[in-house]
C-alpha cells in the first residue's frame, strides 16, 4: 500500500510541477509567471511534506517552513513590485 501511494503522489505532484514550468515558459505577462513561479513552489513544499509523511519523519520540517516563507514573501514582494509599476 505504500508503495501504491508513493507512485500516485510522485505522478500527480510530477504532473503538477510539469504544467507549472509550461505556465512559467509560456506565460504571456509577469504575473502568469509569478503564479506558476508560486504554483512550482507549493508543489516543492507538498512533494517534501509528502515524503516527510510517507517515510513518517519529522527532519524535513525547518525545510518545509524556509520554502513556505520563500513563496509568501516572494509572492508578495512580486505582486508590490507589479502593482507599483502599473500608471
Amino acid at each position: 500500500m505504500t508503495i501504491f501511494l508513493a507512485v500516485v503522489l510522485t505522478s500527480l505532484l510530477s504532473v503538477t510541477a510539469l504544467l507549472a514550468l509550461v505556465r512559467l515558459y509560456r506565460g504571456p505577462t509577469l504575473l502568469d509567471r509569478v503564479v506558476a513561479a508560486d504554483m512550482l513552489l507549493a508543489t516543492m513544499v507538498g512533494a517534501v511534506g509528502a515524503e516527510a509523511a510517507v517515510n513518517r519523519h519529522a527532519t524535513t520540517l525547518p525545510v518545509l517552513v524556509v520554502l513556505a516563507l520563500l513563496g509568501f514573501v516572494g509572492s508578495v514582494s512580486l505582486v508590490r513590485f507589479a502593482v507599483r509599476d502599473r500608471p
